[in-house]
């Protein structure tokens, strides 16, 4: 089955938008839209992140640029849009490489495992609902350590009091694309993660889902 596009999804990072990612979304839109503070955002990734570490839709690569990341991580980039991946890559101390890649397709067969990955910010961007979503997830499971851990966070869509920015965003970004999360209910994200985890844990901050995953089941143990 052919994976829907994700392209609308990534369309909006444009160079122009990069450069007021951080005001926009990252300060604005979280505090006064999700009402979740990105010193969560800091603390996910300063608790996770390991030497290894495969990070997927990283935006403007704020987080990543307001850590103090590994002296010897090893850093991919993943991201349909080549400008967030040049974006990030230039505010970054470390070279990471850069894969040009749809996170609903299976990563390329060289790409070795990682001891973490992220998606921040990534799920709600992704089109359909839960089961093809999901197909993101499998990817991601599929390339981590039977040790690793993925980590991120979500605006989850069903049963959620907005504020009047949060509801505004959410109308404009399902009409265009950016968005496709108003079908993406809690449950529905804690039993994925449970079927392709060992242990999970997700908390709710305002309107956002801040997600830690670890120990990836095998194709075997997902079947079962």
């Amino acid at each position: 089955m052919t994976a829907p596009s994700t392209r609308p999804g990534a369309a909006p990072y444009s160079k122009l938008f990069l450069a007021i990612y951080d005001l926009w979304v990252i300060r604005l839109s979280n505090d006064y839209g999700w009402r979740c503070n990105r010193k969560h955002f800091v603390d996910l990734y300063r608790e996770h992140i390991g030497r290894r570490h495969l990070e997927v839709g990283p935006g403007s690569g704020w987080v990543l640029a307001n850590i103090d990341l590994p002296s010897d991580i090893d850093l991919t980039l993943v991201d349909l849009n080549a400008n967030s991946l040049e974006h990030t890559a230039s505010r970054l101390d470390v070279s990471p490489t850069l894969i040009e890649h749809d996170v609903m397709l299976p990563l390329p067969e060289n790409v070795d495992t990682f001891d973490s990955a992220s998606i921040n910010y990534v799920l709600h961007c992704l089109p359909g609902d839960w089961s093809t979503k999901s197909r993101a997830l499998t990817n991601l499971a599929d390339v981590l350590t039977p040790d690793g851990v993925l980590f991120g966070s979500t605006v989850i869509g069903v049963d959620q009091k907005y504020t009047t920015l949060g509801a505004a965003l959410m109308f404009a970004y399902n009409r265009i694309g950016a968005f496709g999360n108003r079908c993406d209910d809690l449950p529905g994200l804690r039993q994925l993660l449970s079927e392709r985890f060992e242990h999970v844990d997700v908390t709710m901050v305002g309107n956002v889902a801040l997600i830690v995953a670890k120990n990836p089941l095998d194709a075997q143990q997902r079947a079962d």
